[in-house]
């Protein structure tokens, strides 16, 4: 290294005007130099705040990729696709976020260490020694002054103080003046190295820091990862410009359609488009008027709908205000009341205004549309299901219908729900017509007392959750619009299908195939609620643009005074029977018809005359209750049988799939065990 400039110390006792330059000179570098390696440090805690931010975004980033699974998304399945890749990419993430924290670690050492050192023990102590220096030659000066200042009279004792406090003085200041001369030397070698060793540092620590980057990240298990993800990544790129493409195309189309909906009165040059009187179900916005305090009234836009038999009605404030993904309406008006009519009405010199009214109720509904055709279509839609009902304004009923059988088949036998394996009691035909004699043979049967609860559409035809949610959905509907009444009903579980019978009638007021019940669950906090799902192949679905032989679904919830978990076993028994039964029809073979279990929960409805018709003289009938032995409960079942001879009752402990064989020869006074 080249010979570098210095301060002399032999100098430093003579203090001379030359002397003083140089070490000026020396003072002011020292203090550049001092001011360069506080922004150097400043430069050095950036990088270093920088990494420490890095470890921790990272960090955060791989726990924010795993909360995805637990955020619940409405639209996203919990096994989704993207679930498990963003685990597998946290994973990584937390690999990436390790090694900065070493690298982080390693800037600490070896750059942040010495560049510390460097102004804490060299440069402040260089500042310390330059106070320190000034005060010794002030005090020096101050001393040799004073010393040269006494009299030629003055005494001794005074002229040998006067000479030592220069002595202390003078020594003082050379010993000082030593130390900082050196110290602005070694400054100067300080320099090269201390200024060299935090850059060596960083690049050391990022050496160090890319091997193990690639080893952590180079793996042909991450590379394999990452090109199928990108493969995928650019499937759904293609896909979205594909779909994108097809929704422009689409947007213009439905703008094209539309064009004649965005007047409300449309103009005298469009073409004129008349109302459809033909329509069974509308929905759509109408202003609604309503009574304020006594004479003021109050019109509000509300979402009108018909849905089996009924006019419902949602604000869109409420639906934003409870924030539930099913928002059941409100109900208006029940169109299967006797009197119900729709017709024109002239209010408050409004247009287009027409209302809806029931004598049975006493109720009158007045409402607002856009223009005369939407008009007309809601006048027309609602007599058309007022007619379907059975009335004909002037004309009484075809038969008077039972309040709880009219909501039973309004929202049970609702157009939505139609099917060829969903037979409707119109209520206006006797019970010997409805029951078909499929159900009436069928190999097995068993019978529960239920009440209907609600029906509601549904995505899909199978879930156990999903009928959860619908039975949750439909009892928070009741709660909030206060429905309270409930229809009980028989349900006829056989092997052919379930139908829901009238207890005073026996009629069928619904019947579902078999086939089109496709799921069935009971709730999980509360045993007497059970829901299931049916599909309904609808030959013209209704909606826009009607695609025949779509299908939809609709979940049915039911409450039962006993366990619903012995309906769900029983509908489990039918499916089996008939199951079988196919098998053995496609095998050529004549299916094996199990014993008829015609089984009657209530006792007192054993003995009724509906139920008994086939008692006569000299026909005594026994109470059989048997047990099935299921895989974790027992079933008590009652049978109904004839004897000759005289009262007997026996109770038949039997296994399941096993059958009590009964021996007339029993004594009429004992009760046997078979």
């Amino acid at each position: 290294m080249p010979d570098m400039e210095r301060l002399h110390l032999e100098d430093a006792l003579e203090d001379s005007p030359q002397t003083r330059h140089l070490l000026m000179v020396f003072e002011k570098d020292a203090m550049q130099l001092k001011k360069f390696t506080i922004n150097m440090h400043s430069c050095c805690q950036r990088i270093m705040s920088a990494q420490n931010e890095l470890c921790a975004a990272t960090q955060a980033l791989a726990q924010q990729l795993r909360a995805y699974e637990i955020q619940k998304f409405p639209l996203e399945s919990e096994d989704s696709i993207l679930t498990s890749t963003l685990k597998q990419f946290s994973s990584y993430l937390d690999d990436i976020s390790s090694i900065h924290q070493v690298l982080a670690q390693q800037f600490s050492e070896t750059m942040m260490y010495p560049l510390n050192k460097f102004l804490q023990a060299d440069l402040e102590e260089v500042t310390t020694m330059h106070e320190m220096f000034q005060m010794a030659s002030q005090e020096h000066e101050q001393t040799l002054t004073r010393y040269m200042k006494l009299p030629r009279k003055k005494e001794e004792r005074s002229r040998v103080e006067a000479n030592e406090d220069l002595f202390s003085m003078r020594k003082k200041f050379h010993q000082t003046a030593l130390h900082y001369y050196s110290a602005l030397n070694a400054l100067q070698y300080k320099r090269k190295c201390q200024l060299l060793e935090p850059v060596l540092g960083y690049l050391h620590a990022q050496r160090a820091f890319f091997p193990m980057g690639q080893d952590a990240v180079c793996k042909k298990e991450v590379e394999d990862f990452l090109s199928n993800i990108g493969a995928s990544v650019q499937g759904v790129h293609a896909e979205l410009g594909q779909e994108t493409k097809r929704t422009v195309d689409l947007i213009d189309t439905i703008e094209k359609q539309s064009a004649h909906l965005y007047h409300a009165e449309p103009p005298i040059d469009m073409p004129f488009i008349p109302p459809n009187t033909g329509l069974a179900q509308k929905a759509g916005y109408l202003m609604h008027r309503s009574r304020q305090a006594l004479i003021a009234s109050k019109w509000e836009r509300l979402y009108f709908f018909t849905q089996g038999g009924n006019l419902m009605c949602q604000s869109k404030d409420e639906v934003i205000k409870n924030q539930l993904d099913e928002v059941a309406g409100k109900l208006m008006l029940d169109l299967n009341e006797e009197g119900v009519l729709a017709e024109p009405a002239e209010v408050e010199d409004r247009r287009f205004t027409f209302q809806v009214t029931s004598p049975q109720s006493k109720k009158t509904i007045i409402l607002q549309a856009e223009n005369s055709r939407e008009r007309d279509e809601w006048i027309a839609t609602i007599n058309n299901i007022v007619r379907d009902g059975g009335y004909v304004k002037g004309k009484s009923s075809l038969k008077k219908k039972d309040e709880s059988t009219n909501q039973l088949g309004s929202e049970l036998a609702s157009p939505r729900q139609q099917s060829p394996g969903l037979r409707i009691n119109p209520f206006d035909q006797s019970g010997s017509e409805l029951l078909s004699t499929p159900y009436d043979n069928a190999a097995f049967a068993q019978n529960f007392t239920v009440r209907f609860l609600g029906s509601m559409e549904v995505k899909q035809d199978r879930g156990e959750q999903l009928v959860h949610a619908t039975i949750r959905q439909i009892m928070a509907a009741r709660a909030i619009h206060n429905v309270f009444k409930m229809t009980e009903s028989i349900m006829n579980v056989t092997s052919e299908g379930i139908r829901l019978l009238d207890p005073s009638t026996n009629s069928a007021r619904v019947e579902f195939a078999l086939q089109d019940v496709s799921f069935w669950a009971t709730h999980p906090e509360n045993n007497r609620l059970l829901g299931f799902i049916t599909r309904n192949r609808s030959a013209t679905p209704p909606g826009p643009n009607p695609v025949p032989g779509s299908l939809s679904f609709a979940c049915h919830v039911f409450e039962t005074n006993n366990s619903a978990e012995d309906i769900c076993q029983a509908i489990k028994q039918a499916t089996n029977i008939a199951f079988q039964a196919l098998m053995d029809r496609k095998k050529g073979r004549t299916p094996q018809k199990p014993k008829p279990q015609p089984i009657i929960n209530d006792k007192d409805t054993l003995w009724k005359p509906s139920e008994t018709g086939r008692r006569g003289s000299g026909e005594i009938y026994l109470l059989v209750q048997t047990v099935d032995i299921c895989a974790e409960h027992h079933r008590l079942r009652t049978f109904l049988l004839p004897q000759l001879s005289c009262p007997t009752v026996i109770k038949a402990e039997v296994g399941q799939g096993e059958s009590a064989a009964i021996s007339p020869d029993m004594c009429p006074d004992e009760e046997s065990e078979a």
